[in-house]
Formats: C-alpha cells, structure tokens, sequence
C-alpha cells in the first residue's frame, strides 16, 4: 500500500481521532456577540423573493446622487487595466483629492468605501475594554466596528420630540463625565439628516486632546455651504468622505480620510494590501475633473427634495425637516409601508435599525422618479 493509500485509509478509520471532532473553533467573544447591521440599498436576495429586477426597481432607500457619475467616469475605466495590481498607496487619486481639498496628499488616506475607513478607525485606536460613544441615532458601523474591539459602546440618542437635533450642551456633559477613546459622529447625519455646528466640534476636540473625535462627512456635498471640520486642522480629528454617495461611485466602493499625517499614518498600518481597487482609483480622479457636474447635480437634487417634501407633507405626512436631500418620514409603521410599496417598484428604508421603527428614510431622486413615489404612494395608502 502506498504512503498516499495510508494516509487516505487512517483518515477513514474509525481510530482517526480527527473523525471526532464536531466543530470548529469558536471565534473571538468579541465576534459571537457581534450583531449584523441593517442597511439601505438593494437587497437582491429580497427582490428574488418578490420577482422583482434590479433594473425596474427605483430605490429610495440609498443617499446617494441618482443623476449617476460624471461622463468622463465611465471613458476613464475604459483604459483602466485590470491584468495588474493597483497602485497600493493610490497617488494618482491623493494628490487630486489633495489638490481639491486644499491640503497634503500625506493627509490622505484612500479606502474601500468610507465603511472600511471606520473599521481602520476602530482597529487602529481602540482596545478591549476601552470606551467609544456613538452620536445617534446614525449609521450602525460605528457602534459595530467599536463592539468587533471589544470596547464598550455608549450612545447618545437625539430626540424625534426635538426634530432630532444635535444636543450640542448634553453632549458636552458626557463627555465631561467619561473619557473616550473614540467619538463617532456622522455631520450631516444619517438618517437624521440634522448637522453639527463647526465650532461646536472644534471646541470638544480641543477641550478632550485624549479623544480621537471620526467625524464622518459622507453627505457634506448635499449640504451646500456647510464647513468641514477638515477646515479646523486638529489633530485629533479625523474626517471621513465616501466618494459613493456625492460622486456616485457607488458599485465601485471609494472613500478617503483625512487627518494629521501621524494619523494617517497609523491607519496605514492596519489597512489591507491594495485596499482600493484599481478602477475606483480611476473613476475617482476623472470624477473630481469635472466640478460642474457635480455643481449642476447637486442644485438639482436640492430642487427635487424641496418639491417632495412639500408633496409629502400635502398629503398629511409628518416629514422631519433635513439639510440635505434626504429625510425621515413618521409614518407609524415602517416596516409595513415599505412592503407596502414594493410590489409597485419602490423602495425606501425602514428605519427600525435605527430604533424607529415608526419612520422611514426618504432620499429624493430626479423630479419624475419623485413622482412614480408619489404616485405609488397615493395608490397604496390613499
């Protein structure tokens, strides 16, 4: 008998020890206790379920810009090759970032997707047993990268009873009484749509040196006018831009930081190899050239969100006024509305992961795509 034919003959035996193992290695407590997070955007397990295509469905749920990317974009990945890897420190794409924003390329961090930035984020400056607070209600990755660390989480919610403002004060007085590792908070908020004064957050990062204050800015393009808290130069404050959303980049998943470059740095330490693919790093860059598109998209977008609103709120809805083009939606039950208006091609976000389960997240679209809403709204609950 050979040795192969030995080997082959133990592992069937029933003296192989291996034969009786009946499971795998448990993983870390950190992962068994982790909870998945909902999100928006299509689930395509969910449109099989229903029949439902991809291609005929208009999804309301994503806070993105549904004017889809720069016509240069899709010219530029037309010459991207895909038969080598990427450059691993995307250059091209940070110095035109830098360019853009006014600021070093060694200030910038390119990422796969804004979400993979706050992973970094959590990864980089957090330890077991350590302490995050999470401004909410808002994007459930934060709570979620925090937990994977095996930190404690504390949250501070905003009230539906206050149009769920920022709490500027109350927030100042917990941070007074804890000392976090980590803040996260997202400015203009998801789903909120609510934003935090610049001033306001600059004066919690000078005041907490010890805190290492994310301030996600995914929606910041959608709120014209708005400062970033790039602008305040601290270094302990670390920003975050998701190039999906404003640039519609989406399918392509890109995103940046930018901070101190000791920051940066460290974030560089803990990332992926090749992180960001190489027709992200394409699109990006062709992206950025073309600044009157984005402009044009952008004052459009605004109008649309200015008519739905107003549809909405004719129609007796209780629509929370938002800076940025989408909003919630108190509607009683959100679960129930949105299958509601699934089998007519619709979707919007119920926002029981967020714990409002009475709203839902409404992103404005193109002017006639606002209007198949309404419609198929008026046709279900009418």
């Amino acid at each position: 008998m050979s040795i192969l034919s030995d080997c082959k003959y133990a592992i069937m035996t029933q003296e192989n020890p291996l034969r009786n193992i009946q499971e795998p290695p448990a993983p870390r407590s950190a992962v068994q206790a982790l909870q998945d997070v909902a999100h928006g955007a299509l689930d395509f397990a969910e449109l099989e379920q229903h029949h439902l295509s991809a291609d005929r469905v208009l999804d309301f749920s994503t806070n993105t810009n549904p004017y889809g990317a720069a016509p240069g974009v899709r010219a530029a990945l037309l010459s991207t090759p895909v038969d080598r890897y990427p450059d691993r420190e995307a250059l091209m794409l940070r110095r035109a970032l830098a360019q853009h924003l006014g600021v070093a390329s060694e200030n910038i961090l390119a990422g796969n997707g804004s979400a993979e930035l706050i992973w970094l984020a959590a990864l980089t400056y957090l330890d077991a047993g350590q302490t995050a607070l999470v401004i909410g209600p808002t994007f459930g990755e934060y709570a979620r990268a925090a937990a994977l660390m095996g930190a404690r989480v504390d949250e501070w919610q905003a009230e539906p009873e206050n149009g769920f403002a920022v709490d500027a004060a109350a927030i100042q007085v917990q941070l007074s009484r804890q000392t976090y590792r980590l803040v996260f908070l997202c400015n203009p908020n998801n789903p909120t749509g609510q934003t935090l004064p610049l001033e306001r957050l600059a004066e919690w990062a000078q005041t907490h040196s010890e805190t290492m204050f994310v301030v996600d800015e995914a929606y910041i393009a959608f709120c014209s006018g708005m400062p970033s808290a790039i602008d305040a130069r601290l270094p302990n404050l670390l920003v975050l831009r998701s190039m999906t959303k404003d640039y519609a980049l989406t399918g392509l998943r890109l995103g940046y930081a930018v901070g101190d470059a000791r920051v940066i740095a460290a974030l560089r330490k803990t990332r992926p190899p090749w992180n960001v693919n190489a027709m992200a790093q394409t699109a990006g860059v062709a992206a950025l050239q073309d600044a009157q598109y984005m402009k044009d998209n952008l004052i459009s977008l605004q109008e649309s969100y200015q008519a739905l609103t107003v549809a909405l709120r004719q129609r007796g809805y209780t629509v929370i006024p938002s800076a940025v083009h989408f909003f919630l939606m108190q509607v009683g039950d959100g679960a129930r509305f949105r299958a509601a208006l699934r089998p007519k091609g619709v979707l919007v976000r119920n926002c029981a992961s967020f714990d409002l389960p009475d709203y839902v997240r409404i992103a404005a679209r193109r002017s006639e795509e606002n209007q198949r809403l309404l419609a198929a709204i008026d046709e279900v609950f009418v």
